[in-house]
């Protein structure tokens, strides 16, 4: 016996049969309504619809980070196909399309999930079961699935309190540089101890950079752009550095109050140019710029590069680089050997190396 679909005539023994057209017909219905609520309805706004809260401080313009009363978080975007994606933290097998976001939260066939999503679609036919009112999520920006996957990664994660374990021990950064408020929320933990620096461009979150005894790492699938410190009205100078780690050691020498920070993470992509430029058109008339790399080659040719991109802007640059050739600025702060943040900063760190 043929299988007999609901609506559905039996698919007919001879292919000239005038029902042949009508039964691929009705399957190309059912499977094009399905990419419908794929692309067609906002995963979000669904979200929120079933009891999800959205979280804006983490959310940005191509993804919306939602919690649930439950303890569940979930990380939403369109993946460039158009389609409504997700991930939740909790879990990587909990992920995909809003049919997979229904099913992994409620025991539901595929059919009754049509009829769950078909209001949503505000077909004529389901019109008097149009969906309670849910607030208004704009239109998500298309993301790669694989910076999404980041992303959620990312949220599954938790800030350090002050405190973590090779920052202080291996790199001699005081707990009181890690508990500055310059620096709260800009520094995680991961599943495996690693210290987090997330990285982020003009879409939010592009990628984060993983620091551990030995290891140095960047999120697969993400893409370097600035690691920032928190900013104050007050501030007046830039810091650029070569690494989080050597923000905060040149924080713990130098101390200043009206400064932020941002890092590239080695030498400097397409991209970041641009995202410097950003970062220093956010700071108010007059600020300085303090170039504060490596005293190696390295740190020649990137200063070089940096003062360069920054030419057009017409600011002052000034050099803060370590006095020792070949050092770095937790170099300096290991070398100094002072363990606590209370005590005297050393007279010989007096300053720059020159000016640009």
């Amino acid at each position: 016996m043929p299988i007999i679909l609901v609506g559905i005539p039996p698919f007919p023994t001879a292919p000239t049969s005038r029902y042949s057209a009508l039964w691929r017909t009705a399957i190309l219905d059912r499977r094009e309504e399905l990419s419908a609520f794929k692309r067609d309805i906002n995963l979000a706004e669904y979200a929120l619809a079933s009891g999800y809260l959205l979280d804006r401080k983490a959310s940005s313009r191509s993804s919306a980070v939602l919690r649930h009363p439950d303890g569940d978080k979930v990380v939403i975007s369109r993946d460039q196909d158009g389609h409504w994606i997700y991930f939740s933290v909790r879990t990587n097998q909990d992920c995909g399309s809003i049919i997979d976001f229904v099913q992994r939260r409620h025991p539901l066939s595929l059919g009754e999930v049509r009829k769950e999503l078909r209001p949503w679609l505000n077909a004529p036919t389901n019109a008097e079961r149009t969906p309670a009112a849910v607030p208004s999520v704009p239109l998500l920006e298309p993301v790669a699935r694989d910076l999404l996957r980041v992303r959620a990664k990312f949220e599954g994660m938790q800030p350090i309190a002050g405190h973590h374990p090779y920052l202080e021990a291996e790199r001699r950064i005081p707990p009181k540089v890690l508990a500055d408020p310059r620096f709260a929320g800009r520094i995680r933990s991961d599943e495996r101890g690693n210290a987090i620096f997330p990285h982020s461009n003009e879409a939010g979150l592009s990628g984060f950079e993983m620091k551990n005894h030995h290891f140095t790492g960047f999120a697969p699938g993400g893409e370097k752009g600035l690691w920032e410190s928190n900013t104050t009205d007050a501030d007046n100078v830039l810091v650029i550095v070569e690494s989080a780690i050597d923000g905060l050691s040149h924080f713990a020498i130098r101390r200043p109050p009206t400064s932020r920070y941002v890092s590239i993470a080695g030498t400097l992509n397409q991209n970041q140019p641009h995202l410097l430029r950003l970062a220093v058109g956010k700071m108010k008339v007059g600020a300085q710029i303090a170039i504060a790399l490596d005293n190696d080659t390295g740190g020649d040719r990137l200063g070089s590069g940096i003062r360069e991109c920054l030419r057009p802007l017409g600011v002052e640059i000034v050099e803060d680089r370590p006095a020792s050739r070949g050092a770095d600025w937790n170099d300096v702060l290991r070398a100094d050997g002072r363990e606590s943040w209370d005590s005297e900063l050393p007279k010989s760190l007096s300053g720059a190396t020159g000016a640009a």
